[in-house]
């Protein structure tokens, strides 16, 4: 199972051309990995205020297949990967049934008040599980 949201591309997302700008690709990306974490029950601003902990970027590996353009409905599914103490979010995004982007976003689990990452909790890793079934 997976996370599925549609991005509706906005004239605002574009360039002169009509085309999405890739940052604008990366912001719909971002704006998924929010949307998950809020639909798991662990949105992002609760994890460092009720949780003292963080999951921040590590790496992202994207590769851009096909253009989008103003108008256009991309249907963006996320499926995570829960490792000890990090999480892989794999992106798959499609227009009229074509992929137009994929890759992966990695993140660390951190305390708030330290470096280095440490495990996930048990809590929050059968949320990334159930996500993932």
């Amino acid at each position: 199972m997976s996370f599925t949201r549609t991005w509706t591309v906005r004239f605002s997302d574009t360039d002169p051309f009509g085309i999405a700008h890739y940052p604008r690709l990366i912001d719909a990306i971002h704006e998924t990995s929010d949307m998950f974490m809020e639909s798991i029950g662990w949105p992002f601003w609760e994890l460092t205020e009720d949780h003292g902990i963080g999951l921040p970027l590590v790496s992202m590996d994207f590769d851009f297949e096909g253009q989008v353009n103003a108008g256009d409905e991309v249907e963006i599914e996320l499926t995570p990967e829960v490792g000890d103490s990090s999480v892989r979010l794999d992106y798959r995004a499609t227009h009229d049934g074509a992929v137009v982007f994929s890759g992966t976003e990695h993140r660390v689990c951190v305390p708030v008040d330290g470096d280095g990452g440490v495990p996930v909790p048990d809590d929050l890793r059968a949320a990334f599980e159930a996500a993932a079934d």
